[in-house]
């Protein structure tokens, strides 16, 4: 008997230590962390560096509140993230999280709005699929059925675009022409819901656990862009997943020309020690709203002095050791094997991601796209099947969350080439047994 509620029935073992990419239970039991957690710890599990940062920390403080003092360590951690951002990305609020975070992302777009005598703009346009969080103003731009139709008389609408989904369109990724028809839907939206009244637009430069390491289709981030330039729009980058290095370079978007106005951050950037987020805004934003007395918004954890300092360190980790680089290097060796398997199991429909974010879909037959029968619940499936095993993937469904299995292969970026090895060999062993058991099924009807 538990006394925690999560978000299922089942149980898992208990955890007893992690170290780099490894985790053990209470029975010995090792396991591979092939997803971060929940593509989190991006520089691997009781990093020596972060561990002495965060207890130099707790003998300073550990808490002090943002309206009664400054403290060195958050000073510090916006300082070495403002560094690292295009343009003049340069004001930094931090935050507890991802939902968080985009809370924060958009109301401080609307407060800029009501500053700079824009009053009449408020809508954020997303895309669906997309995750964006579970608070409720996150969750109103997520386009993710299971997660937001519970909740749908609680939220205030906001307008969708479809995710540019190229190879379950038959389209071609490598054209400029493909990314350029998924962008123009952004232009179509703003008009269609009155340019003066759209805010911004907000977007994961790869896809999260909605669509599965989509990557965007060459041309569509610099129209989308384009657009928003021309339209007033705000560019707000979720980089919650992406950002810290995860896709090979510390931003996701940086891998585009496409500066956006707003960043927001979380998971990679506390990378499991801390609870951290961060929203990075262009000077410009920042200024007015200060001007008119500062930003209406505020948690109690904003900026505490023991996250910073784990955040400072993960971040002068990943740079000291090169960790964007490595996400870059071995991200094409496991999109590599990842395709090996996919000309092994029939299964495997499709393979996406960039850097050391991953993932394959499921297919029930290629040509057509079509999906496995929900009722399977193969995503879920699997992932027991290769916990089992000792590996730890992540899986959702691709379809508006509803049907299109996926699974996501996210190891931390510490990973070499024999971790590799050994998540390919998990994998295959786990698709062998996964791939008799639903054809048996399937045959069965």
């Amino acid at each position: 008997m538990s006394n925690l509620f999560y978000q299922a029935q089942g149980r898992r073992p208990v955890l007893e230590q992690a170290r780099g990419v490894y985790m053990w239970d209470k029975d010995g039991k090792r396991y591979l962390d092939g997803s971060s957690g929940a593509m989190v710890c991006n520089i691997g599990h009781s990093n020596p560096e972060v561990l002495t940062a965060m207890r130099r920390q707790m003998e300073k403080s550990t808490f002090g509140y943002r309206l009664h003092f400054e403290t060195e360590a958050s000073e510090r951690l916006a300082q070495k993230l403002a560094g690292l951002m295009p343009g003049d990305l340069n004001r930094v609020f931090f935050v507890s999280g991802g939902s968080e975070a985009v809370e924060s992302a958009t109301k401080l777009a609307r407060q800029y709005a009501l500053a700079s005598e824009q009053g009449s703009r408020w809508k954020v346009i997303s895309r669906a699929p997309s995750y964006h969080g579970c608070t409720l103003g996150a969750l109103a731009l997520t386009g993710y059925t299971p997660l937001t139709a519970p909740f749908a008389p609680m939220m205030q609408d906001m307008p969708k675009i479809p995710a540019p989904r190229a190879y379950l369109d038959g389209l071609d990724a490598d054209d400029p022409a493909t990314g350029h028809y998924y962008a123009d839907m952004l232009e179509a939206k703003i008009l269609a819901e009155g340019p003066e009244s759209v805010l911004a637009f907000i977007v994961e430069p790869v896809g999260g656990a909605s669509t599965g390491a989509l990557v965007p289709p060459n041309g569509y981030m610099e129209r989308i862009r384009e657009i928003c330039t021309r339209y007033g729009v705000l560019l707000i980058m979720d980089e919650v997943m992406t950002g810290a290095g995860r896709t090979g370079s510390f931003l996701g978007s940086d891998h585009w020309q496409a500066q956006p106005d707003i960043v927001v951050m979380s998971k990679g950037l506390g990378a499991g020690y801390m609870p951290l987020g961060a929203v990075i805004a262009d000077e410009r934003l920042v200024v007015p709203i200060l001007a008119q007395g500062g930003f209406a918004h505020g948690f109690t954890y904003a900026g505490n002095p023991l996250a910073c300092a784990a955040g400072l360190a993960v971040v002068n980790t990943l740079e000291m050791n090169g960790l964007c680089d490595n996400a870059a290097k071995m991200g094409e060796t496991l999109l590599a094997r990842l395709n090996g398997l996919m000309q092994k199991h029939e299964l495997i429909g499709d393979v996406r991601g960039k850097g050391l974010l991953t993932a394959f879909e499921f297919m029930a037959d290629r040509d057509s796209k079509a999906p496995l029968p929900a009722r399977l619940n193969a995503h879920q499936r699997f992932v027991d099947l290769a916990y089992a095993k000792g590996l730890i993937i992540y899986s959702r469904r691709t379809r508006d969350g509803t049907e299109g299995d996926h699974i996501l292969v996210c190891p931390p970026l510490i990973v070499n080439a024999e971790h590799i090895d050994e998540i390919i060999e998990g994998l295959d062993a786990s698709l062998v047994q996964f791939s008799q058991d639903i054809h048996s099924e399937l045959k069965a009807g």
